[in-house]
């Protein structure tokens, strides 16, 4: 196996992985809404999960480790990219909130800050702030 190999494998494990925590947050409530369904289908894409890996881990999301990002660096930089597949999935406002909600707790952002994250989040990606105005923008609600 190459160097090469071992790379994009853990580069796929890390994104099924990441796939599967996010299922196991929207089944937390025991339901998958239409409003998700679609989210986790465009996320699949988006992490390049083939359809066949996709429906194994709906099946046994449980089987995959939740493993939130250690730094505050890595939960934003994740927290970006969901937000714009969040705003661009079209989904309606409440909708948004809820699911961002359940998504940052699971990025391991505090329980207490987190609509306050979300809310800000949002708003920095309907706004069409790049990385780093975003990343700059989140950070100042931790200092």
């Amino acid at each position: 196996m190459s160097f090469s190999d071992l790379f994009s494998n853990g580069f796929t494990k890390r994104n099924q992985d990441h796939f599967a925590a996010i299922v196991h947050i929207a089944m937390e409530d025991g339901v998958i809404t239409e409003d998700e369904k679609e989210f986790l289908d465009r996320l699949a894409q988006h992490l390049a999960i083939s359809k066949e890996t996709y429906a194994g881990i709906l099946k046994d999301y449980k089987s995959h480790p939740i493993n939130p990002p250690v730094s505050l660096e890595r939960r934003i930089e994740r927290l970006y990219d969901i937000s714009q597949m969040v705003c661009a999935d079209q989904i309606k406002d409440e909708n948004k909130v809820h699911l961002m909600t359940k998504i940052a707790i699971g990025l391991g952002f505090e329980t207490n800050r987190v609509l306050e994250v979300v809310e800000k989040a949002l708003k920095l990606v309907s706004d069409t702030v790049d990385f780093e105005a975003f990343r700059k923008e989140i950070n100042i609600l931790f200092e």
